[in-house]
C-alpha cells in the first residue's frame, strides 16, 4: 500500500505545474568558428522548412538519431538553429511529416524540441509523468510510426524525476496513485542496493530507478505492441532510450 507522504509530494507537485509560455530564442553572436560551421550545418539540414515526405521517407533511423545527437550538441553550445517559423507553419498546414517521436515526461526542464534542436512539424512529442508506456501512448507510437512514417522511437527519462520520486516514496493521492503504480516495475528491477539506500536521498539510487523506468518502457513497447516490435525487427525503426541531465543540458544514450 502506498502511502501519503508530503514530502515527496511537495518533490512531485512542481513537475505538474508546466509552463505554456514558449522561451524566448537566444539569437547571440557564435563565438567561434567551430560554432560558427556547426550552426551552418543545421541550417543546411533544415533549410527553413520542414522535410517532405520524400525527404523523410529516405532517411535511415541511423540518420535520425545522428542528427539528435547533432542537435544535442548545438543545444549544449546555446547555438540553435535559426528557423523561419512562419515558412514551417506554411509548410506543415496541409500535412506532416515528422522524423521520429519521444516518450518524455512532463516536467518542465525538459523542452524536448530544444534538446534536439528540432522545430515544428520535426517530431511527435508525447508527455506523460513518468515517461511511461500505457495503452493510449501506445496507440500514439503506432500512429507515429506504422501511419505517419516516423523513423525513431526515444523514451527519454531525466534526472531528478519527481514522479520517479514520488513513486519509490510510494506517494498515494487520488489519480496519482495509480499513475505511479507504472513505475513500480522499475523499482522492482533495481536490485542491487542495500535496504538503507533505496531511498529518494540517494541519487545514485534515484537515477539507477529512472534508467531501469526508460529500459522497462522499451521492454513494455516491443512486447505490447506487435506492430512497433515488428517495424523494428525488420529496422524499419529504431527504439532507443535515453537520460537527459537537468544540469548540464546532455542527453546520456542508455543502449550504447
Amino acid at each position: 500500500m502506498r502511502k501519503l507522504n508530503y514530502l515527496s509530494l511537495l518533490l512531485f507537485v512542481p513537475i505538474l505545474m508546466v509552463s505554456c509560455g514558449e522561451a524566448e530564442e537566444k539569437n547571440e553572436p557564435l563565438d567561434s568558428t567551430e560554432d560558427a560551421q556547426m550552426n551552418t550545418e543545421s541550417a543546411q539540414w533544415d533549410a527553413d522548412v520542414t522535410l517532405t515526405q520524400e525527404q523523410r521517407d529516405a532517411l535511415t533511423p541511423a540518420d535520425v538519431v545522428a542528427e539528435f545527437k547533432g542537435g544535442n550538441e548545438r543545444f549544449i553550445k546555446d547555438s540553435l538553429t535559426p528557423r523561419n517559423r512562419e515558412a514551417r507553419i506554411e509548410a506543415t498546414a496541409g500535412a506532416q511529416y515528422p522524423k521520429a517521436m519521444i516518450l518524455s515526461c512532463i516536467d518542465s526542464r525538459v523542452p524536448v524540441e530544444e534538446i534536439f534542436d528540432q522545430g515544428l512539424g520535426d517530431l511527435f512529442v508525447g508527455r506523460i509523468a513518468g515517461n511511461f508506456a500505457d495503452e493510449e501512448m501506445l496507440g500514439s507510437m503506432e500512429f507515429a510510426t506504422k501511419v505517419a512514417g516516423s523513423k525513431v522511437i526515444v523514451v527519454m527519462g531525466h534526472e531528478s524525476c519527481g514522479a520517479i520520486k514520488s513513486a519509490i516514496d510510494n506517494v498515494e493521492l487520488g489519480n496519482i496513485t495509480t499513475m505511479l503504480g507504472h513505475i513500480d516495475p522499475a523499482i522492482e528491477m533495481t536490485e542491487n542496493f542495500p535496504e538503507d539506500q533505496r531511498t529518494i536521498k540517494n541519487k545514485e539510487y534515484v537515477d539507477a530507478v529512472i534508467k531501469n523506468n526508460v529500459k522497462h518502457t522499451i521492454d513494455k513497447i516491443k512486447t505490447d505492441s506487435p506492430i512497433i516490435a515488428e517495424m523494428a525487427q525488420n529496422g524499419e525503426i529504431n527504439i532507443l532510450g535515453a537520460y537527459y541531465n537537468v544540469d548540464t543540458g546532455s542527453v546520456e544514450w542508455l543502449d550504447e
